[in-house]
Formats: structure tokens, sequence, C-alpha cells
């Protein structure tokens, strides 16, 4: 099937686009970080209003409704540059796949882009409360670095897959991992912020401190942590079961400990050792969440060092 470089074009700008709507997000999100200390101040304000509002004695007296404090007014601005974001960021990944006529991850590029959805998504489902909405600028921010990464070093033109990737496994295998491996991005921020909260307690009295007090607690970031890799680890589990079945259509085995295989199965055997640390007495804080970092960081690993540097039968970077 011809490539329409039209399409093609269009999935470009869309992504370029979201990709600046993401960073216009995490200035936002930034902001309300900043305000959120004199949020506090503020809201124990309305509340007191609403208290001599509720006990006033005059009578058909309506108090005038609150105005909403500026973190929570950046913290809303932001989720709407994000929803925003991810409409752009989807269609750019669409219409790449409508340009190329085939499902759009079959390149590093491709793959990237679809992951930091995956990730935004899973975002928006575990982030929807007001207490969490702090954490948006540490995910936004690896994924903002990850998109730049996949739009300049990893951009690959719309092309067809090589012939080995031309399988109806290629959209079932991919897509299970991508979404495995956005929940994971979730997971390892914040078990990255859990550290510091256990590092820089509030009453320390340090900048960090000062600044970790804005973000929620470190017992609801380790909860986050646990339940988003509860959801990721069988997903990934399942990715890494299919790509097997998918050799062994492709290669004649259903493994051969090629690179990529290898790298897979440490990085499930990193995350399977993660949750049994959760779930074990004296491993349950700091030592489980350096766990699940060194889970974050084999996937990293996998993605990057193994397709671009390592030699093997899944070097398909699909670079320029």
């Amino acid at each position: 099937m011809p490539i329409d470089d039209t399409l093609a074009r269009w999935s470009d700008i869309s992504f370029e686009t979201a990709f600046v709507v993401y960073l216009l997000a995490a200035i936002a999100f930034l902001a309300q970080l900043a305000t959120t200390r004199s949020a506090e101040l503020h809201n124990t304000e309305r509340l007191r209003a609403r208290i001599i509002a509720a006990t006033s004695t005059t009578p058909g007296r309506i108090p005038d409704a609150p105005r909403r404090v500026p973190s929570e007014r950046f913290g809303r601005s932001g989720l709407g540059l994000v929803m925003v974001a991810l409409t752009l960021h989807i269609g750019s990944i669409i219409l790449r796949g409508i340009a190329t006529g085939r499902p759009p991850w079959g390149n590093m590029y491709e793959f990237v882009s679809v992951t930091c959805a995956a990730g935004v998504v899973a975002a928006l489902v575990v982030l929807r409360s007001t207490q969490l909405r702090t954490l948006w600028l540490f995910v936004l921010v690896p994924t903002l670095i990850l998109l730049f990464v996949a739009g300049t070093v990893l951009y690959a033109d719309a092309a067809p897959v090589v012939p080995a990737l031309q399988s109806y496994w290629l959209p079932v295998h991919v897509s299970i991992v991508s979404l495995g491996s956005g929940v994971f991005l979730i997971s390892g921020v914040a078990s990255a912020l859990f550290l510091i909260r256990m590092k820089h307690p509030e009453d320390s009295g340090s900048r960090v401190s000062r600044i970790a007090a804005r973000l929620p607690s470190a017992q609801t970031l380790d909860i986050v942590a646990y339940k988003t890799t509860i959801f990721a680890f069988p997903l990934f589990g399942v990715g890494v079961i299919l790509g097997a079945i998918w050799a062994e259509a492709a290669w004649g085995r259903f493994w051969g400990w090629d690179p990529k295989e290898t790298v897979s199965f440490i990085t499930w055997i990193v995350y399977a050792s993660y949750l049994h640390a959760r779930a074990t007495s004296g491993w349950r804080n700091t030592r489980a969440a350096w766990i699940n970092i060194a889970g974050f960081v084999a996937m990293l690993f996998n993605l990057f060092i193994i397709n671009m540097v390592v030699s093997g039968l899944h070097s398909y970077a699909g670079l320029n």
C-alpha cells in the first residue's frame, strides 16, 4: 500500500502540537505545585467563611460563592490542556496508521509515542482525584522527555514495516506491551516521589521537604505505585507470552534468549520481586520502592539500549 505523504505530514504536525500543549500543561501544573501551600491557607479561609454563613442569623442572605484558590485554577487549566494534548496525540497516532495502512507502532518512534499516550490515559484514570493532581507534573516531565527523544533522535518517516513485522501479532503484542509500559511509568514516578517523601519528612525543615510537603503523603504514593504495578504487571507478562507465540510462528521457536527476550524476562522478574517485596514484612517501604524503580530502569534499558545498541532479532528501531 502506498504511503499517504499528506496524512503522514499532518500526523507529524499533530504530534508536534501535542508536545507543545503537554509542555504548557506541565507549566500549569508547576504553577499549581508552587501555589499549593498558599492554597491551604485560602482553603481554611473558605471553610471559615462557610461556617460564618451557615451560622448567620440574617434571614434571606445568600453568601457569595467562594472563589477558587490559585492552585485549583492552575490544576484545572493543566488538566484541560492535558486532554487537548492527548486528543492531538492520539490523532497523530491514528493519522500515522491511516497514512501507512498498518498498525502505527512498527518502529521505536511510533512505539514510544503510543506508550506515552497510554501512560497519559492511565494517569487520567489514576490521578483523577484532586488530592493526586500535583503528581501530574512529575508524570509529564518524563513523558515530555520521551516524546522529545522520539520526535528527534528516534523519528522515522512513515513507511511500511519490515517483512518480519507484517503479522497480525504486531497490533496484539505491541499494543499490550505499550499499555503495560505506560502504566509502569506512573508506578515508577510514584515510587521515586515516595522515596523523596521518606528521606525528607515534613518536619526536617529542608528546602526539599518543603516542596515534598505539597505532594500526597508517602503512604498515598506507595499505594499508587503498588496498584498501578498490579495492573501493569499481568499486562506486561501477557505481552511477553504473546511475543513468544509470535516468535514461534516467525522464527520457529518460542524462546531463543535473544537480548530483547532476555531483558524482557529480567524486567518481568524484577517487577515480580517488587510485588513480592511489597507484601513482605520488612521490605514494604523503601526497599520495595527501590526494586520498583529498578524495574522501570530495566524497562527503559530494554527499550533504548537493546533496540539501538545491541544487535539481535528485535532490532527494529527504524531510525533514519
